[in-house]
């Protein structure tokens, strides 16, 4: 709901006229009746003959005014004004046309003359209450049309725009995200019009920008028990059960309401339904019933925005992005000011890496409609994502073969535009051997940069220098890791890199300088049946002459979206060229069989003041050249806090008896503490 419209049509015009030869009573059944064609026809015929007959004069002037040209009726009175100056009668018509023509601001001031002139007038109190609603003056909109109902007590015209003052009032209020006087207004609301539909729909849109879901729920069922209003009141209840994320219940309601539809159901309620059902599907990822839904609708109602929508929509749900965006063009070439075609296009520039565009969009949905909490809260997340960051984390590790460390890591992106970031990096790490006494730590500090390339690339590189100190040797050696990051084709991501490391899993390989030069590539398929395939490979070339082939394969299956389950297979093998040991775990072959679930509540998703996880165990079977299988078992773990938008704090753990670079046979624990913090309030390069 916009601001108070003119909800009503002032009906306060008092015809006081003598008895002449003329008879105008059909005239005035034209006006009672709202035939306002014919009333126009009829008293310009009366004109010509009485041209100077003020009731004619009036009665054309409102007629041609509720017929729709305000201009000519503002004329018309402006010179009945001209040659009645003093008539209150012809006083309160010019007022009127005011109204029908807009101008608030002049009405304001000349509806406070008419009331300083006569306050008990009720015409004048009523015309007065109805432009400072229109100028969004609630406060005295109300005691303005309060004084009008002292006037004349319970007059419909009076109540109505009463109702509508405090509907324009709450609206205003949710909008300033003042929710709880929003609540009062409308609660007075019901105190006074029972059940009406307008404004239980307006307290249930309240509490679903509250996030107050279960009071929306309450306010759509009562709403339901208004058999003319079940339909709507059961779409509310749909996107409810969406926003609790209960996707099957929700279309469970949404195809009851769809079933109940016929020809005789309005056809605003009926296209609101058929969009709702839809929806419905969509988010059940129901894509074959949907599709056919939509091209049933779009064979019919080719170009009409809301089909175009529900197609744009799918096809967002799809990852078909390039088509979702075609769509919305479409939509915002029939209609600018379109909110789903505006901020439906600025989803899908994000999606696509656009990101200057993306913001540009939201930042058009918000010209038209201000302050606007899904505009606002998407231009925020771009912000966020967008603003300096740091990453610190510290862990402490430790295995049965008596190695135990103690990493301190800290990351820094600084983003000095949507494609260009300055990226940081130091970490130290201590490590030693209880048994053999064996000390080493080291410190590496790395500094380089991200680019977009073009949306669908981007390209990471820091460089820098890692120095360590072991027992019998100290040295520095230089540290790189190139990649980029590739999404050309859909529900597909490869990334490509090359990455200079020192291994320092324990103080006798930190001793021994081993450098490695990693080569690898990661790639990932998503699909829209719930079926994902994830792969990395990798050939690792070290400076003592041995290389290292790694293959590791995931296939796994999404059960539930929120939080995410998924359980799959995975696959590793490692072969190395030369064996050695003694020095470190090189079995010139290896082979590793698991079975896996793991289940995650995102911090990305997860709203302030919320709590997030993320756990994963698995089983299977290792093979060491040809020895037999060993069982093996790992588990993961990460549990935390968002305290906002901008910082949040996390524990997390490994413990695993699959082997690693020191040997096989044993077991390798690490617990840690994470935090990240979105240091500044706001991109650097956002005004």
């Amino acid at each position: 709901m916009n601001t108070l419209k003119l909800a009503i049509n002032i009906s306060f015009f008092l015809i006081v006229f003598s008895v002449t030869a003329q008879n105008m009573k059909e005239g005035f059944t034209y006006l009672e009746t709202r035939k306002y064609a014919q009333a126009e026809s009829f008293f310009i015929t009366i004109l010509k003959d009485y041209p100077d007959n003020k009731t004619a004069r009036l009665c054309y002037g409102r007629a041609v005014g509720l017929n729709g040209n305000s201009e000519k009726a503002n004329n018309l009175f402006t010179s009945l004004l001209n040659d009645y100056p003093n008539d209150f009668e012809v006083k309160l018509n010019y007022g009127e046309s005011l109204l029908w023509n807009s101008d608030f601001i002049t009405a304001k001031f000349y509806y406070n003359g008419l009331v300083t002139e006569d306050p008990k007038s009720f015409p004048a109190l009523l015309g007065f209450a109805n432009t400072l609603s229109n100028l969004k003056e609630y406060e005295n909109a109300i005691i303005y049309v309060n004084k009008a109902l002292e006037v004349l007590p319970g007059n419909p015209n009076a109540m109505t725009s009463k109702k509508y003052i405090y509907l324009g009032y709450a609206y205003q209020n949710q909008q300033s995200q003042n929710y709880d006087n929003a609540e009062l207004l409308l609660t007075k609301n019901l105190e006074v019009f029972g059940d009406d539909k307008d404004t239980l729909l307006n307290l249930a849109n309240l509490y679903l920008i509250w996030n107050k879901f279960d009071s929306a729920k309450v306010t759509y069922n009562r709403l339901a028990e208004q058999p003319e209003h079940k339909i709507v009141a059961l779409n509310g209840l749909a996107l409810v059960e969406h926003l609790n994320e209960k996707e099957k219940k929700a279309l469970e309601i949404s195809t009851q309401a769809y079933e109940t539809l016929n020809e005789t159901t309005d056809t605003t309620i009926t296209q609101q339904t058929t969009e709702r059902y839809a929806q419905a599907l969509i988010w059940n990822k129901k894509y074959k019933a949907a599709t056919n839904l939509i091209n049933t609708l779009a064979e019919k109602k080719p170009n009409e925005n809301w089909v175009l929508a529900l197609r744009a929509t799918l096809n967002i749900y799809k990852s078909n992005f390039k088509k979702s965006l075609s769509d919305y063009n479409k939509i915002l070439a029939n209609d600018s000011t379109s909110f789903d075609g505006n901020l439906g296009k600025a989803n899908v520039l994000k999606a696509l890496g656009r990101y200057d565009d993306a913001y540009s969009s939201a930042e058009n949905t918000l010209k038209f409609y201000d302050n606007q909490k899904d505009a606002v809260n998407f231009i925020n997340k771009m912000d966020i994502s967008f603003t300096p960051t740091i990453e610190a984390s510290g862990a402490h590790t430790f295995d049965n073969g008596n190695n135990k460390a103690f990493a301190f890591n800290n990351n820094v992106a600084f983003p000095l535009s949507t494609k260009f970031s300055l990226l940081g990096n130091y970490n130290y790490r201590t490590t030693n051997n209880t048994v053999t006494d064996n000390t080493a730590n080291a410190h590496n500090l790395s500094l380089g940069l991200a680019y977009q390339l073009i949306p669908s690339i981007t390209f990471k590189g820091t460089a820098g220098i890692s120095s360590a100190k072991a027992e019998t040797t100290d040295y520095t050696q230089l540290l790189i890791d190139v990649s980029f990051n590739i999404k050309s084709f859909k529900l597909q991501t490869l990334d490509i890199g090359y990455k200079r490391q020192i291994e320092s899993f324990n103080a006798d390989l930190l001793d021994r300088e081993l450098v490695q030069n990693n080569f690898y590539a990661n790639y990932n398929l998503s699909t829209n049946f719930n079926l994902g395939w994830f792969t990395q490979v990798m050939h690792t070339s070290q400076n003592d002459g041995n290389t290292r082939n790694l293959l590791y394969t995931s296939l796994y299956y999404n059960l539930l979206p929120n939080p995410s389950l998924k359980a799959g297979l995975n696959y590793q093998y490692i072969t190395f060229k030369n064996q050695v040991p003694t020095i470190y775990f090189s079995p010139e072959k290896f082979n590793v069989y698991e079975v896996f679930m793991n289940i995650i509540k995102n911090e990305d998703s997860a709203k302030p003041k919320e709590w997030f996880y993320n756990l994963t165990a698995a089983y299977g079977y290792q093979f060491i050249e040809d020895d037999e299988k060993q069982s093996t078992y790992r588990f993961q773990g990460a549990f935390g806090y968002k305290f906002s938008k901008r910082s949040l704090l996390n524990v997390y753990g490994t413990h695993s008896n699959i082997a690693s670079a020191t040997a096989a046979g044993f077991t390798f624990t690490e617990v840690g503490l994470r935090f990240k913090w979105t240091f500044l309030n706001k991109a650097v390069f956002r005004k």
